[in-house]
């Protein structure tokens, strides 16, 4: 593909967000969530274990701390017990204990709606909380960056860079505001489904026609 103005490029970026929306229509958040709070535990607990593994843990972890206040209450090998098999589980419910001790004593018991609150709570950085106030608040503060959208961006062009927080300024700049929290899950839903790491599906792709990578 040629080199490509900033308006060009901007161009094709809106058609491929046409597209992916018209290709995956219910495209979401895959971690099983009631509320924010809910919400804030699963992506705590998403951290190098996939959303399936995390919507089989939830149940149970809410079933016995269904609000923040029941969690900062929590005994820490409890927890533990758990959600073990999410990995780094020791850190992840020392995480989640001192996460609702904070929530219940600097906001009330209620999830913050801004990014430097979210941020300042154990086990949440940036991703996190990009996750929580698009899905849970409807806030499109940024994009969300794991390792389809960093992938996929790349191949796309949309990037030139692996470092998150350098992927999600590039995306932020393509994109409009109000469509940063979808654009993550599009790209989500089409690297699990088409773009997958190891081996694309380029003859399969609907947006092969507008992508750099395509081997079609």
């Amino acid at each position: 593909m040629p080199r490509e103005s900033k308006k060009d490029r901007r161009e094709r970026a809106d058609q491929v967000y046409d597209i992916l929306q018209d290709e995956y229509p219910d495209a979401h958040c895959a971690l099983v969530h009631q509320n924010p709070y809910e919400l804030t535990v699963a992506t705590i607990l998403s951290a190098q274990c996939t959303d399936e593994r995390v919507n089989k843990v939830t149940p149970v972890l809410f079933d016995a701390y269904p609000t923040p206040e029941d969690l900062a209450g929590a005994r820490q090998e409890d927890v533990e017990e758990i959600i073990h098999s999410t990995g780094f589980y020791r850190n992840k419910a020392r995480n989640l204990i001192g996460m609702a001790e904070a929530v219940v004593e600097e906001h009330g018991g209620e999830v913050p709606r801004s990014m430097k609150a979210l941020a300042a709570l154990p086990g949440i950085g940036r991703k996190t909380a990009n996750v929580v106030l698009g899905n849970a608040f409807g806030i499109d503060e940024g994009v969300v960056v794991d390792t389809h959208v960093k992938r996929i961006s790349k191949r796309l062009g949309f990037t030139r860079h692996t470092n998150p927080k350098k992927v999600e300024r590039d995306l932020i700049e393509l994109f409009p505001r109000e469509r940063w929290t979808m654009l993550a899950h599009l790209l989500i839903f089409h690297g699990r489904r088409i773009c997958k790491a190891r081996k694309p599906l380029c003859p399969e792709c609907p947006v092969a026609h507008l992508c750099p990578s395509a081997e079609v």
